[in-house]
């Protein structure tokens, strides 16, 4: 029991590390790369003490090699004479010299190669961390979008509501017009009553007319002026 709630535990604590990376991800990333920077700040300074110390190193090979050919001139030059034990001196003296030399010359090679080593993970390093921070700036731009959309869903609610939104508006604008309903109605009921049935007789010519219309208002005027509907007048008596 005590290990399935231990195993539950864990479960959930992994839950909400995960939720917190995914929530403060680009400020984990940045501070990931400010501490890769910060290490590669501390390699390049362990680097130049690499360098100044191989170059020392060098710098007292070459010394020892001089010393060891003036030796060795000098050495010559006693033998030449016949000076035995300054000869003998001198070959000692070599002798200790070069011993050293081969000291210094195993330290060169192991700075050199340790150098090398190091420079190329420099250099590695410093690829990765330029392309982090290039890859930064679409990191940001992409949690800059995936926020401001989280905050466009809380203000505008969820796709539920703007579907039933969205369905309500296309059912109010199927509505039909009330005044365009009104009036087909009123055009209905006049069609069904006795006075529009009365009223096409009427202009079909069955029945007389009991309204004035255009053409009897015509037809009278033009009677009016007609000649010979005139009143008859005597000769010679002005109109």
């Amino acid at each position: 029991m005590l290990s399935l709630i231990r195993t539950l535990l864990d479960g959930a604590g992994t839950k909400a590390e995960d939720r917190l990376k995914d929530q403060f991800a680009v400020d984990l990333l940045a501070q990931r790369i400010r501490d890769a920077e910060a290490g590669l700040a501390c390699a390049k300074q362990t680097l130049a003490s690499l360098i100044v110390r191989q170059r020392a190193e060098q710098a007292s090979l070459d010394q020892l090699d001089r010393r060891i050919a003036d030796l060795e001139t000098r050495t010559r030059s006693a033998l030449a004479a016949g000076a035995g034990a300054l000869a003998h001196d001198g070959a000692s003296a070599i002798a200790e010299l070069e011993n050293e030399r081969e000291v210094r010359r195993g330290t060169v090679r192991s700075l050199t190669e340790k150098t090398l080593r190091m420079r190329l993970s420099l250099e590695q390093a410093h690829r990765r961390i330029v392309d982090l921070n290039q890859g930064m700036i679409s990191a940001r731009a992409i949690d800059a979008e995936q926020k401001a959309q989280r905050r466009l869903n809380r203000s505008i609610g969820r796709t539920a509501s703007l579907n039933e939104a969205e369905a309500l508006l296309a059912r109010i604008r199927e509505r039909g017009d009330p005044f365009e309903e009104a009036s087909i109605l009123d055009e209905i009921d006049a069609g069904l009553s006795q006075e529009a049935i009365r009223g096409k007789l009427e202009e079909a010519g069955h029945g007389p007319s009991t309204k004035v219309r255009a053409q009897d208002v015509l037809e009278r005027l033009k009677s009016r002026t007609d000649p010979r509907n005139l009143p008859h007048q005597p000769k010679g008596q002005r109109q």
